[in-house]
């Protein structure tokens, strides 16, 4: 039995904003504007950038326009249509997004802003559902793939062993077809690299492009390559 792909957005600038910086003068003003506490609305550094050079790793924080364009993608393809793609958002907070392959992610930015602050704030959507389509729980990256059972945990690093992605996807396809458990790691961020906490848990590291690509790009290369793969284009297609 063909076991899930399991694409995990790792580090992702999505964080509510942090108490240190609560008080700041353009954090209060969006919070007021709207009608929120000031450490129930999201991160952003498109609106909070003065504030947010006070934090640690600043730069790496407050993008979570990159989440919503990469769940997109991700909970929208025909490789998620198939039961065959499973996503997590792994935060640079460390908590975790555990989503269900039936979500769908508003398009229009301004409603994932509002879905991510309820879920952050109460902890399930919908909330208090014994089945929610997203829900949170605090793990670390690590803790999260021994959660997963995966077996070949894959990072996606510009440092890493340069592969076309058609031949990624053979390798990765082979496992999947073997009932291995498959977990590809994306960056979430927009600047810097991974922690060293994280480079440490992943051996095997492959890079599809000599240059850095963003996020949703390696996202749509790795699963369009995928669903390519003659074993997978059968399932998706019903032609099995």
């Amino acid at each position: 039995m063909i076991s899930p792909l399991h694409l995990i957005i790792a580090e992702a600038g999505l964080e509510l904003v942090p108490r240190e910086i609560e008080g700041e003068p353009n954090i209060m003003a969006d919070a007021k504007r709207r009608r929120k506490k000031p450490t129930e609305i999201l991160l952003d550094i498109s609106v909070h950038y003065r504030a947010m050079k006070k934090l640690d790793k600043w730069f790496k924080r407050g993008r979570p326009d990159i989440v919503h364009v990469a769940m997109l993608l991700a909970l929208s393809s025909l490789l998620n249509l198939a039961n065959l793609l499973r996503l997590y958002v792994h935060t640079v907070k460390d908590t975790v997004i555990f989503v269900d392959p039936k979500t769908r992610i508003p398009r229009n930015y301004n409603r994932f802003v509002g879905l991510m602050e309820q879920l952050l704030v109460i902890g399930s959507v919908p909330p208090c559902s014994s089945k929610p389509l997203l829900w949170v729980e605090d793990l670390t990256l690590h803790q999260l793939i021994e959660k997963i059972g995966c077996t070949t945990p894959i990072l996606m690093h510009e440092k890493g062993v340069l592969l076309k992605p058609s031949d990624f996807s053979r390798y990765v396809v082979e496992k999947m077809l073997k009932s291995e458990v498959v977990c590809i790691v994306v960056g979430g961020f927009q600047h810097g690299d991974f922690e060293e906490s994280t480079l440490k848990l992943f051996k095997n590291r492959v890079s599809l492009h000599p240059t850095s690509l963003e996020a949703w790009s390696v996202i749509s290369m790795i699963i369009n390559s995928i669903e390519s793969s003659e074993a997978i284009s059968r399932i998706i297609w019903g032609n099995s």
